[in-house]
């Protein structure tokens, strides 16, 4: 929380939050503090030890705890424990004296100003024992020293926690090389800095170098590692005309590319920004936190009071202080402060690391309760783009002259089928022949010459133009909806190909995880019943919704809510943007270069339909995390502050008031690893 910042005498008093409101949560859940968390992780440490040392000396000339272990000090050194513990109550306190005055005056009373009470009474009590103007025996310069010591021992582990949790926007900005290359009007490389950069420029990417801005490859082709932006470790192969990240790795060759973004227009910045607002969002537990925190106060207080009276009641004032100072110190609710942003940090921050971009802390929170996921087809369960799923050829002519035929006709098209025969026979190692007399002939094919004959690739109207037969398993490739398309040779039938939209690899494995996990999967695509129903067939999917326009998508996530379900709708972000809108979570995949996906709640950098699972096993996991820590925060206060009242006192049990300060201190740290363990989490399994 945002009021350790303290710590820094020169910080801003304004910035010292309280845990009642959202202010006193940046510090924690926001991205501008994660620096200052590792500068006051090395504040808090070296007042600790500066304060120890001040306290050792402190606390063994103390009258009152030398005549408790029944020794007596050194006369003359009476002046001592006063000094010291004047110093360490204005320096080593002064991080809670300074919250304590900043929650008063914007009249939001919480944690430091409880601290801040309770070491100004024991100051207070202390020196009028010293001076002679209350009885002696209410010194405590020992009790002071102690608490301001263990408190910062607890402020200082709590912060050495915050600062080594990787922040994800540190993380980030670190993707970027410290210099580009670019290529100079005449040709020459000139070394600058990536900042220097502008629209058009040419950079030259070496082998293992760093992309420094988005861009478009103009020469060369390399696997790149963009495992940092989408979470994918495969690299992937980029070549001319394909767009680069910044930030990626050319992990093999070298590349030149045209740089068509910079600053904050690259998809870098864009998930910097959504990470960082992500961070700072406020979920449905954090207000729930804010509230008890808020009560917890007021709770501590009251208590304070009645014992208070209580105890001057039983004729004991100094009792009365000391279990007063120790209610304050214990019922402090410092751990509830931290229970949620740390959580909601690390989720976040976890989530980046595997390509999922929390654009709205809320919808993270809800996914929890899906139960239903609804995919888009085209791009999400599919690649987008259609392949060759099926080869045959007649009896005088096998699979792989087929393709050869087809990929040396079709070289010339630049027609999606075209291009997937093309890149089939790139795949099967097949060179084609050169063709030449290429034609398109619309409502047949394409034809060629090809060695001296001639060869055409089309569907129907082409058979039904040389008045041929298709082959016989047309009519099964059909049914499953997949392309048809034939190749005849000099006029006569030697095969043919069977095209379709093909589906990811990981689509079905993502299927599988999401019933294994009891959740429904349902598909919606405006292609024609017979080729989703193939698609749905062979992934397992539960429910399908053909021939469906995009603007008429978010129709059918309505009709799965009418009918009770929690429904998360996966799809490209752009022309599914009604439906993610009408979702309970909007989730975009594939949208690793267009961050700006705004009817999403989360975006998926990567096309990989298994992170999907990841989002939900992420969500429930830090919404436990969460529930967690908040019934370990306030339940502790409410159990503890009737322990430090001395509820226990008619049996022989009072508690220490530096005892209080360190479970005080405990149950922060507590809080704090609990969360931290949320580092540790698998999402995959």
């Amino acid at each position: 929380m945002s009021t350790h910042e303290d710590a820094e005498q020169h910080h801003d008093a304004q910035d010292h939050g309280s845990p009642t409101g959202d202010s006193g949560h940046e510090g924690h859940g926001g991205h501008e503090n994660h620096q200052g968390h590792g500068d006051h992780a090395g504040h808090f440490r070296r007042l600790f030890w500066i304060m120890l040392a001040l306290a050792v000396p402190t606390v063994a000339l103390s009258p009152s705890f030398a005549d408790l272990l029944g020794y007596a000090p050194p006369s003359g050194t009476a002046w001592i424990p006063a000094v010291l513990g004047t110093v360490i109550y204005a320096w080593g306190g002064w991080p809670f004296l300074s919250g304590g005055l900043s929650e008063l005056r914007s009249r939001a009373p919480g944690m430091m100003l409880l601290i801040g009470m309770a070491i100004t009474v024991a100051f207070l009590a202390s020196a009028g024992a010293t001076l002679g103007l209350i009885p002696a025996d209410l010194e405590y310069w020992w009790e002071l020293a102690l608490l301001v010591v263990i408190m910062l021992l607890g402020h200082w582990i709590e912060m050495r926690s915050l600062a080594q949790t990787a922040s994800a926007l540190d993380s980030l900005a670190s993707l970027l090389p410290d210099q580009a290359e670019r290529v100079g009007s005449d040709g020459e490389v000139e070394t600058i800095d990536p900042g220097e950069l502008a629209e058009g420029d040419i950079v030259v990417v070496r082998p293992g170098g760093r992309v420094p801005a988005d861009g478009e490859v103009t020469d060369g082709r390399a696997h790149m590692d963009e495992s940092m932006i989408t979470g994918e470790s495969a690299p992937v192969t980029r070549g001319e005309g394909e767009t680069v990240v910044a930030g990626t790795v050319a992990t093999d060759s070298g590349l030149r590319v045209r740089i068509t973004a910079v600053g904050e227009q690259t998809a870098l910045a864009g998930i910097q920004r959504m990470v960082a607002e992500a961070q700072s969002t406020s979920t449905q537990v954090q207000r729930l936190a804010d509230r008890a925190a808020a009560w917890l106060f007021w709770f501590a207080l009251a208590a304070a009071l009645v014992t208070a009276i209580v105890w001057l009641l039983t004729g004991d004032p100094g009792q009365a202080l000391v279990r007063v100072i120790t209610v304050l110190v214990i019922a402090c609710p410092h751990a509830l402060g931290l229970a949620i942003p740390l959580v909601v940090s690390i989720s976040t921050e976890r989530a980046a690391r595997a390509g999922i971009l929390v654009k709205d802390r809320l919808a993270l929170e809800r996914a929890r309760t899906v139960d239903t996921v609804l995919f888009d087809k085209t791009g999400t369960l599919t690649m987008g783009e259609p392949a060759v799923q099926d080869i045959t050829g007649t009896d005088d002519t096998d699979a792989e002259a087929v393709l050869r035929w087809a990929a040396a006709a079709e070289a010339d098209s630049e027609h999606p089928l075209a291009r997937a025969i093309v890149r089939e026979a790139q795949r099967r190692r097949i060179r084609p022949p050169q063709a030449s007399d290429f034609a398109s002939e619309p409502g047949t094919g394409v034809s060629a010459t090809v060695e001296d004959r001639k060869v055409r690739v089309g569907g129907p109207g082409l058979l039904e133009e040389i008045g041929a037969h298709p082959v016989p398993q047309a009519q099964e490739w059909s049914a499953r909806g997949h392309t048809v398309l034939h190749v005849v040779l000099d006029g006569t039938v030697v095969g043919a190909l069977a095209l379709a939209d093909e589906i990811r690899a990981e689509s079905r494995q993502a299927v599988e995880d999401l019933h294994a996990e009891g959740v429904s999967v349902v598909m919606v695509t405006g292609d024609a019943q017979a080729v989703a129903d193939a698609v749905a067939e062979e992934l397992g999917i539960d429910q399908v919704f053909a021939q469906v326009r995009p603007e008429n998508k978010n129709a059918k996530v309505r009709e799965l809510q009418q009918q009770g379900r929690v429904v998360a709708m996966v799809g490209d972000g752009v022309n599914d943007a009604p439906a993610l809108a009408e979702a309970d979570v909007g989730i975009a995949i594939g949208a690793g270069t267009d961050v700006a996906a705004a009817s999403a709640g989360v975006i998926l950098a990567g096309d990989d339909p298994r992170s999907v699972l990841q989002v939900l096993r992420l969500s429930r996991t830090s919404y436990r995390t969460m529930v967690q820590n908040l019934w370990w925060a306030s339940g502790y206060n409410l159990a503890a502050v009737p322990l430090a009242a001395g509820v226990l006192a008619p049996i022989g049990f009072v508690m220490p008031m530096a005892v209080g300060a360190l479970l005080m201190s405990a149950s922060t740290v507590v809080v704090a690893l609990n969360a931290l363990r949320l580092r540790r989490l698998d999402l995959t399994s």
